[in-house]
């Protein structure tokens, strides 16, 4: 009998060291999914942003020299802005208008920044949980960043909308647009929805050549989240109207 305990309590034991043998693989392999999110969406945002703006004042060098000063100036404040990003990224934390203020005024800090003009509309929009507000900032933060970069947009629309215990977002530009089905599979577009999906959220990408991108997504917010099978009543609702 006391072997049969002995060899029981030694099973057991394997059994559990196995097991957190998998749980510190998974809780690193999650870490470092986290890490490379935040780093294409936070950081790497920035950085897209400066090369942006130093092509235009590249187009701005022969024919409006005092354009293309004015802004090789500001890209200080925005090489700035990039390497507080990283920092903020090697201490784990979120933009500090974001944890502070909420989504909207994140969006807004980064729309004045923009090399494309930017309109946002909020509609019973307040705060919520910490990782509803970083899936739904970063998301939009991408569709602006990809109308910035890609569509040569004259001008982007961003709008969020609290629809009964789920936050709404669209992010419209009237760029060249695209064909989603000849989309690249490892682009950014592909990345989008990451966050959203890890939250139960969903989004759905819509362009054709010609007309224009309209990026839309929705993420429940409730204290309990859980994923859906069925397309939210919201999002349905949201298509809609664009």
């Amino acid at each position: 009998m006391a072997a049969v305990v002995v060899g029981w309590r030694r099973e057991r034991f394997d059994t559990d060291r196995r097991r957190r043998g998998r749980e510190v693989v998974e809780a690193r392999d999650a870490e470092r999914r986290r890490l490379e999110r935040d780093l294409h969406d936070g950081a790497q945002q920035h950085l897209v942003a400066v090369a942006v703006k130093l092509r235009l004042a590249r187009s701005f060098v022969s024919r409006d020299p005092a354009r293309a000063e004015q802004m090789l100036a500001g890209l200080e404040h925005d090489v700035d802005e990039a390497l507080q990003a990283l920092r903020e990224l090697a201490r784990g934390s979120h933009p500090p208008v974001l944890t502070d203020r909420g989504v909207v005024a994140a969006l807004e800090a980064r729309a004045e920044r923009s090399p494309v003009p930017v309109s946002i509309q909020a509609h019973g929009v307040q705060r919520y949980p910490a990782e509803v507000e970083s899936a739904v900032y970063f998301c939009c933060l991408e569709a602006l960043q990809n109308a910035a970069k890609h569509a040569q947009a004259s001008a982007i629309q961003i709008r969020l909308e609290d629809a009964g215990g789920e936050l709404t977002f669209w992010v419209k530009d009237d760029g060249r647009g695209f064909d989603p089905k000849r989309a690249a599979s490892g682009s950014g577009l592909a990345h989008l929805g990451e966050r959203l999906v890890a939250l139960g959220g969903r989004l759905d990408v819509r362009s054709r050549p010609g007309h224009g991108t309209t990026v839309i997504g929705m993420v429940p917010w409730a204290a309990t989240i859980e994923p859906r099978q069925d397309e939210p009543k919201s999002l349905r609702a949201a298509t809609e109207r664009v």
